[in-house]
């Protein structure tokens, strides 16, 4: 976990005692959803690892694929081993820029968009994310809903679970980030 935070880190330009405007979160949230006619799957976390540089808007973030946990342990199998080879690809990651200029000293709720590359299954897609970006007595707090279509990314769903499995899965994240010191 402390890699995936330094090389984040080292991403958003370089580490120094107090970079001013830095913000680690080391225990993003996310949750993964699927609605198919036969079963609705869910999975969760909250060991995402993301870091947002407040000064240029970079943001970015990283979540290692078999930390989602599943409510059957089989569905957890099928996920990681058939449709997301996580062995082969362990990581989903996204490395953007906010558009907007957010001031982190004034308290408030933000409408945000990033734009970056989504990295899911080894496949690169350039993505425009909203958000919303809130501020509360120095604390900053970013959440997301988007959706992210098996296609785009080459998961492959077979003929025979075509019906489980959704064309598209929505994605949650809610993240709340620290100072970096």
């Amino acid at each position: 976990m402390k890699y995936i935070a330094i090389i984040l880190l080292t991403w958003l330009g370089g580490i120094n005692q107090a970079a001013p405007g830095l913000y680690v979160c080391k225990n993003a949230y996310i949750n993964i959803y699927s609605s198919a006619p036969i079963e609705d799957i869910t999975a969760e976390t909250s060991t995402g690892t993301s870091v947002y540089n407040s000064a240029t808007g970079d943001l970015a973030f990283s979540l290692n694929i078999r930390a989602l946990t599943f409510k059957k342990s089989l569905m957890q199998e099928h996920f990681n081993t058939d449709y997301m080879e996580s062995d082969k690809y362990p990581k989903a990651t996204f490395k953007g820029k906010m558009q907007e200029q957010i001031d982190i000293t004034k308290d408030g709720t933000y409408p945000i968009t990033v734009t970056g590359e989504l990295e899911v299954h080894g496949v690169k897609q350039t993505r425009t994310i909203p958000g919303k970006l809130t501020i509360s007595n120095g604390t900053v707090k970013m959440t997301s809903e988007f959706m992210v279509k098996c296609a785009d990314h080459q998961v492959k769903i077979p003929q025979l679970v075509f019906h489980n499995i959704a064309e598209s899965i929505r994605v949650q994240v809610s993240a709340t980030y620290i100072a970096y010191k």
